[in-house]
């Protein structure tokens, strides 16, 4: 039953790109993507989505975690995580196809509320897992994507279609990382929460105490939970948000790197330059010249 449903994706997906690329679609939430070759690795923070693969390969970086998924897998990211994505396995006979749905944390909301709690022991879980997509939830994201033939019923059908895969995604493998971030009070929201705040403000010098305080738990609690949902410390998780941050500002915006690294809140240019090299392999300089001159659209 899934191979004619993911062979139906395929199709789906090479119809509606038609060429390599990363696609917005008339489904806010929705993407799709086409390669015809591996790609560069791309480092950006990725918010809760839903991510399957219908053909080749991907693989993605959590500090120093590898995760790799194909044809026939979804990859669930429950709480926006730092990640360097990259495309493993593509080529002009047999291309990458893949796709993105962002996920609504209210909506998630709703529906635990409706489905009921699960019995779980309380420890947190990591914020991105890997599993086999269930039939159930390949035929909703199958039905989804046909909506794109018929633009008139998408405002109705597309958010029913949307919200019953969320719920396949809660009764799935995976459906406890959502509940944990999406129930309120819970630990990991409360460690979804510290995300939250530290995309918003690092630039910004913090202490454990004073973010913990802001998220209503213990600095230890918050250090353990922490590095428990996102495997890194906040400081860590700090640090590649502004090395992520300054390396756009180069690019996009033509910033040196001393100018640069002032702006994500680096005072000294040489710890800055250092620790870029260290996650990015490349002094700011050097990194800038390989990236302008192989630079291609970024894959989603």
């Amino acid at each position: 039953m899934l191979e004619p449903k993911l062979a139906e994706l395929k199709q789906c997906i090479e119809r509606f790109t038609g060429r390599d690329g990363a696609h917005r679609t008339a489904i806010a939430p929705l993407s799709l993507s086409r390669a015809s070759a591996p790609s560069r690795r791309v480092q950006a923070v990725q918010e809760p989505a839903l991510g399957i693969v219908a053909q080749g390969a991907k693989q993605v970086t959590l500090a120093n975690e590898i995760y790799r998924y194909e044809a026939g897998h979804f990859l669930l990211v429950s709480v926006g995580l730092p990640l360097a994505s990259q495309i493993i396995e593509a080529s002009p006979e047999s291309p990458y196809l893949g796709l993105r749905i962002d996920l609504d944390p209210r909506q998630l909301g709703e529906l635990i509320l409706a489905a009921g709690p699960p019995e779980t022991d309380g420890r947190p879980q990591r914020g991105l897992g890997i599993s086999p997509v269930e039939p159930s939830l390949l035929d909703a994201v199958v039905r989804l994507l046909l909506l794109l033939d018929s633009p008139r019923d998408i405002g109705v059908l597309a958010p029913l279609l949307l919200r019953e895969i969320n719920y396949r995604l809660l009764v799935g493998e995976q459906g406890l990382r959502l509940r944990q971030i999406a129930t309120g009070h819970s630990q990991a929201q409360r460690v979804a929460s510290a995300t939250r705040w530290l995309q918003h403000n690092f630039a910004r010098p913090f202490s454990m105490e004073a973010l913990a305080r802001e998220v209503h738990m213990s600095p230890s609690a918050l250090h353990h939970q922490f590095k428990a949902v996102t495997a890194m410390s906040p400081l860590q998780y700090q640090k590649r948000l502004r090395l992520q941050e300054a390396r756009r500002l180069m690019l996009s915006e033509g910033l040196d790197a001393a100018s640069a690294g002032l702006r994500v809140g680096y005072e000294s240019p040489s710890q800055f330059s250092r620790e870029y090299r260290r996650l990015f392999g490349q002094p700011p300089q050097r990194d800038m010249a390989l990236l302008r001159t192989a630079y291609q659209p970024v894959q989603g």
